[in-house]
């Protein structure tokens, strides 16, 4: 029964990212998109395609880090293989904690883990995002330059403080890790806080992963605008924050607005549609394949070697 469950919200997800891609690209004729990529230089896109490619292996190290936290350690290339599979449709669909979760359930329980194992792994991999989007905002705040303070409309003292506060969120987690937090609880289900050396890696990995993004959009935008990274990293981590307050899938349109309003030229849609093909559609069309081919495998394995093993009960 519950895997058959699975199988339906899995079509419905992939189903669900065709129409929002559908609905996202028709929002430009075709050939604005041509128009748009052919402003750019290819040794831009180049480089921010090689951004994305380092975003998306930082992404693979969260689902590394928490499977090692969960005590099933696995090989790098299996935690790359379902965690692109994942975000690849999470970041389509949106509401990545249940999209992504549901794919990663299906690689996961496959390998042994039970289901409170598995949301044990989204929720680490949550508080991982969390913390590298807040440090990253923190440290751009403190070290954008007073040329940069009319981008977010703040004084250089309100940076300062609004940077220290961003900073708070990592460095109390750091310090419950060392002195010790009471486990999150939940009925039977039980959360311990990781070890500090985790803790340190999670700060470190999350904020790399939102740097390598910011700095994917800021090769494309350099056609177009003079902003520098860390005006291009504040409208990111600004853009990025009102998409997860939205709940729109894929952060479609909440991206371009915010950025749009936030930097100094108008007229940078180009980079951002070259951005939104690199970084959500491109991975869509390598993760879609990648994990109905896995389907394939598991159930050719499945048909040889017996019935499909159900997860492991908490």
């Amino acid at each position: 029964m519950t895997r058959h469950l699975f199988r339906i919200i899995i079509a419905l997800l992939i189903a669900v990212a065709a129409v929002l891609v559908y609905r996202s690209l028709s929002r430009y004729s075709w050939g604005d998109i041509t128009a748009s990529m052919a402003m750019l230089p290819v040794l831009r896109i180049v480089t921010g395609a090689l951004f994305v490619i380092a975003s998306y292996l930082c992404l693979a190290m969260f689902d590394w880090l928490a499977l090692r936290y969960v005590g099933h350690p696995q090989p790098f290339r299996r935690a790359l293989v379902a965690s692109f599979s994942a975000l690849s449709i999470g970041h389509n669909v949106g509401g990545a904690a249940l999209s992504s979760g549901a794919v990663r359930y299906r690689f996961y329980a496959r390998w042994g883990l039970t289901g409170d194992e598995v949301a044990k792994v989204i929720l680490f991999c949550g508080a991982t995002v969390l913390l590298g989007l807040s440090t990253l905002a923190g440290i751009v705040l403190l070290l954008m330059p007073p040329t940069g303070q009319n981008l977010l409309d703040l004084t250089e003292a309100q940076r300062f403080w609004l940077g220290l506060a961003f900073l708070v969120y990592p460095v109390a987690y750091l310090i419950c890790s060392v002195w010790g937090r009471p486990p999150l609880k939940f009925r039977s289900f039980r959360m311990e806080m990781p070890t500090p050396l985790m803790c340190v890696a999670q700060v470190a990995i999350g904020t790399l992963n939102f740097a390598f993004v910011a700095a994917a959009l800021n090769q494309l935008l350099l056609t177009f605008t003079q902003a520098g990274y860390l005006q291009v990293a504040s409208a990111y981590v600004t853009a990025t924050v009102a998409g997860m307050l939205s709940h729109v899938p894929g952060g479609l349109g909440v991206l371009e607005a915010t950025m749009l309003m936030l930097l100094p030229e108008s007229d940078s849609i180009g980079a951002l549609v070259a951005f939104r093909v690199l970084y959500y559609f491109v991975p869509l069309c390598l993760g879609l394949p990648i994990f109905l081919i896995s389907e394939a495998y598991f159930r050719h394995q499945q048909r040889e070697g017996g019935s499909e093993p159900a997860p492991r009960q908490a």
